[in-house]
């Protein structure tokens, strides 16, 4: 099951699967750490998450690993090898642009595109997405039809900004279209709204949407 946690101020959504594989999504700046972990309490013991996965570099979701590591000593975070370079060598690169605190984080299990993950109780798919971050992904469970977008695009036709550092129009554009290839049912965006049953005509408007910039 998944166990949605609207993002705070600067912090992303926090995604939680439970089942064989208890694991996050992106974690959010950590500068509300307390109140998330308080939050995730309520849901899960905590003690049983197993993994966070990262869709990509940027502070607003990469930020509170550390602090979920520091804690929870057995959890283990996962993310594309992109991102893995940049949050090690500590040279995230929005941190500084908002004036955020980025601790640098050991990735456990670098990402590439192909890769099959157990979350939860399924196996979901690594797809790169690069455009918004030089380090996006997506991950996709294609017999249910789920979508863990990141910041790549959100619900109502949104799409992820590519003027931050990293950022990429072109590439955007050209992810946007490989995920509008797909059957997408429930979308589960970084920010804002998630999606259930409708996901494809909101993947559609953010196509139709990048095609008009």
């Amino acid at each position: 099951m998944i166990h949605p946690l609207v993002g705070r101020m600067f912090d992303s959504n926090i995604y939680v699967v439970d089942g064989e594989v208890v694991t996050i999504i992106d974690c959010g700046t950590g500068l509300y750490f307390d109140d998330t972990m308080k939050r995730l309490s309520e849901i899960i013991d905590t003690r049983e998450i197993d993994q966070i996965v990262l869709t990509h570099e940027h502070v607003d979701h990469s930020g509170g690993a550390e602090y979920f590591k520091k804690r929870l000593k057995k959890i283990k975070i996962l993310a594309h090898e992109r991102t893995a370079e940049l949050l090690e060598k500590g040279m995230e690169p929005t941190a500084k642009l908002f004036s955020l605190p980025a601790p640098r984080v050991k990735v456990d299990q670098k990402l590439r595109e192909g890769d099959e993950l157990i979350i939860g109780d399924d196996i979901y798919r690594v797809l790169y997405t690069p455009g918004h971050s030089e380090g996006s992904i997506c991950l996709y469970q294609e017999d249910k039809g789920v979508l863990f977008s990141g910041d790549t695009i959100f619900s109502h036709g949104g799409i992820g900004r590519y003027d931050l550092p990293g950022g990429d129009l072109s590439k955007l554009e050209r992810s946007i279209e490989r995920i509008s290839n797909l059957k997408i049912r429930d979308l589960y965006p970084g920010h804002g709204d998630y999606v259930i049953g409708s996901g494809d005509r909101h993947v559609r408007l953010s196509l139709i949407n990048i095609g008009r910039i």
